[in-house]
């Protein structure tokens, strides 16, 4: 069974793709329905590959396919009759939509609390809407453990998408590997020579450490959360 957010996402998918043969942008997609981010359109697009009515292909510039329609939107099953003026035409098999998004290695997790042991393997991978990446640079993604950064709207089990940098400014989100060996996602705060990595929940206190112990790997650019 869908929600309604997946239904109406479907169906606005295929009309869309049955009237003008292309595919709605994530911008298009996130405006039908009413969302306030494109992750959230994202997360629908994923939910509907799960239950069977999409299918990801795998290409750079990632593409979906319209596997099936529910019942609700076509009591007949998935070969729909589209009635043009006198004429009826039977749709295709399948229909490729094509959505603007790339494959980012998931990195292991990252310590949102006290600092975990630095893990440097790729687990699996993870679709990432386009705009979330900047034009240039390296990509990574981490899973969360820990609720240090719940005030930063970012919870255990989330995903944080990371550039990877070593430099970031004042008040960026981190992932800061510390002494070497324990990685953590944190909020950067520069005190003269020190550098505090802050939490954004008040049960954890604001670590602070000499300059040459905090090695900065990237700064957060995008969430993505599964519901």
């Amino acid at each position: 069974m869908l929600t309604k957010k997946q239904l109406d996402l479907l169906q606005f998918i295929h009309k869309r793709v049955q009237k003008d043969g292309v595919s709605p942008s994530f911008d298009e997609m996130k405006d039908a329905l009413d969302l306030r981010s494109k992750s959230g359109i994202h997360r629908l697009i994923t939910a509907l590959e799960e239950r069977g009515f999409l299918r990801r292909l795998p290409n750079k510039a990632r593409a979906l396919e319209i596997v099936k329609l529910p019942d609700a939107m076509e009591p007949g099953g998935f070969r729909p009759t589209v009635v043009e003026g006198s004429r009826t035409t039977p749709p295709p098999q399948a229909q490729h939509v094509h959505v603007d998004a790339l494959e980012v290695p998931v990195m292991g997790r990252i310590a949102a609390g006290t600092p975990i042991e630095a893990i440097q393997q790729v687990s699996h991978s993870v679709a990432v809407p386009g705009s979330m990446l900047s034009s240039s640079g390296h990509h990574f993604a981490l899973e969360v453990k820990g609720d240090s950064m719940i005030g930063a709207g970012i919870n255990n089990g989330d995903i944080v998408v990371i550039r990877e940098q070593q430099t970031a400014n004042n008040g960026d989100i981190i992932v800061a590997l510390v002494e070497g060996q324990e990685a953590t996602l944190k909020r950067l705060r520069r005190r003269g020579s020190a550098i505090a990595l802050e939490a954004a929940n008040p049960d954890f206190e604001t670590r602070v450490y000499r300059d040459d112990q905090v090695s900065i790997q990237g700064r957060l650019v995008g969430l993505i959360r599964t519901y």
